[in-house]
């Protein structure tokens, strides 16, 4: 039998995994973002699974809701080609941090470390972390 369900396209997967990763970092519920666009929530659901492509001028009006220049939501693209010149970008393979921050414990974890303002706390809080992880590849 012939399906006739077209796969999402992996970059628009992508994008509406990232419209959910910054949707998520502020807090901001998918009826709250539908509400600024002028759309429903069922809507978004469908943007950020990527069963549904954004539009540009959609897309533009997502970036000034959530507060993030476009090309937030092409960052470690699938397919793209590397950026030239070194610049400040990861490199690919990054999607550890994405799939940190879309758990529960990673937003709560970064929600509070943003949150600290002595950079020295900061550091003492890096260095336990790592220490940490540390102490459990030894026990593994």
């Amino acid at each position: 039998m012939i399906e006739n369900k077209k796969k999402p396209n992996p970059v628009d997967i992508h994008v509406g995994s990232r419209v959910r990763l910054r949707r998520t970092m502020l807090g901001m519920s998918q009826e709250k973002l539908g509400e600024a666009l002028g759309i429903t929530f069922q809507q978004i659901q469908k943007y950020e699974k990527g069963s549904n492509r954004i539009g540009a001028s959609r897309l533009q009006r997502i970036s000034e809701v959530l507060n993030v220049p476009i090309a937030f939501f092409f960052e470690d693209v699938p397919g793209a080609q590397p950026a030239s010149g070194g610049g400040l970008s990861e490199p690919s393979g990054s999607d550890y941090v994405v799939d940190f921050l879309s758990t529960s414990e990673g937003l709560q974890l970064n929600r509070a470390f943003v949150k600290i303002a002595d950079p020295k706390v900061r550091r003492r809080l890096i260095d336990l972390v790592r220490s940490l992880g540390d102490a459990s590849d030894a026990e593994a």
